[in-house]
């Protein structure tokens, strides 16, 4: 697969009220927020949904950044780093809104190499997919009680075939049930869509568990998946070759009974054309879904894939996105203020490469 190679480009614009009197340094942001990441810059950048209002909370992170959440409840915003996966060194950060008091929540080690990263809110758990490590995993939100729920294989000889690779991951507490996607190898056509409950089954283990069903099978390359439970509809990005590659789609969570999973008509494309789709997320008060590419575009649709807008372009090689309603973290620690960015690092060869497997 070709790797789409972009320049980062842009200015960065200072207002100012009148000419000697520049506008105050720290502004709130609009209501709601778009959280992505750039793996060239190891970045995390926040900013309106139109693009506007662009702010670099915190730069230099090396490893690969993949999978990022926002828990506004208490003010911290979360991100996987997949790290070499030779090396068996992925790992979860963690800082205030504003970028502030970065920490190591997840020491290097205590996963492979995390990919996309969910919120359970409620419980007070983080959800991610491992990719070499073939595994989905949860802890609380302070790193501790590291749990494996799927282990779909082990040993250097499995970590080898890509169709045991878990990448996106979604979540429905309510119902009960955890989402995955299992990517195979470069636009391989063997990916899938599967899922299993919270919940390992009595008597049974993270490798042996009767309760996971394959919703999707023969996928080129599938990535993030994002819910919308009211609709019972499951989004994706698929970052293989088109028609079916690089490309936004949904369908039904659940497929018709008797349906082969490697049959299914009732996938429907929404966005197509993408330089290697990776992040989504959904932003189902607001009616639209946003997404992002490694060749470092922003994009955005209404749920339905009508009323198509580029957010934003020339920002790296972006993963992971999340969009959030940031009224509840008003007036507490961590704030959404601009924040000098950490020093970036030269960007390494060998992690860029780690993201094009």
């Amino acid at each position: 697969m070709k790797f789409w190679r972009f320049p980062i480009t842009g200015t960065i614009a200072v207002g100012m009220t009148v000419l000697l009197h520049p506008a105050p340094a720290l502004t709130q942001a609009p209501t709601t927020r778009l959280f992505f990441l750039d793996v060239r810059g190891g970045r995390v950048v926040s900013t309106a949904p139109d693009g506007s209002d662009v702010r670099v909370l915190v730069s230099g992170r090396s490893g690969t950044p993949d999978g990022v959440v926002v828990d506004t409840e208490r003010g911290h915003i979360y991100w996987t780093i997949m790290g070499r996966p030779r090396e068996d060194d992925g790992r979860i950060e963690r800082v205030d809104l504003d970028g502030g008091n970065l920490t190591t929540i997840v020491p290097a080690g205590g996963a492979f190499t995390p990919k996309q990263l969910r919120l359970d809110a409620a419980h007070r758990k983080l959800y991610w997919s491992d990719r070499e490590g073939m595994r989905v995993m949860r802890a609380d939100l302070d790193g501790s009680s590291i749990e494996t729920l799927v282990e779909t294989a082990r040993g250097d000889a499995a970590r080898a075939d890509a169709r045991n690779w878990c990448v996106g991951i979604a979540l429905d507490v309510a119902g009960g049930k955890v989402y995955w996607t299992q990517k195979g190898g470069d636009n391989a056509g063997v990916g899938s869509i599967r899922r299993a409950g919270l919940q390992i089954p009595k008597g049974e283990d993270a490798a042996h568990r009767s309760d996971i069903e394959i919703l999707f099978d023969g996928l080129p390359e599938p990535i993030d998946l994002d819910l919308d439970l009211a609709q019972r509809m499951i989004y994706w990005t698929d970052r293989g070759d088109g028609p079916r590659g690089n490309t936004v789609s949904r369908a039904p969570m659940s497929p018709r009974p008797g349906v082969n999973p490697s049959s299914r008509t009732d996938q429907q494309i929404l966005m197509a054309n993408l330089k290697e789709a990776i992040g989504i997320a959904l932003d189902l008060q607001g009616g639209r879904l946003y997404a992002t590419d490694l060749g470092g575009t922003v994009y955005s649709a209404r749920l339905d894939g009508s009323d198509q807008k580029v957010v934003l372009t020339g920002q790296g090689s972006l993963t992971g996105i999340a969009v959030v309603d940031v009224t509840d973290a008003r007036g507490r620690r961590g704030e959404l203020y601009t924040c000098a960015p950490r020093r970036a690092r030269a960007f390494d060869a060998e992690v860029l490469q780690s993201i094009q497997d």
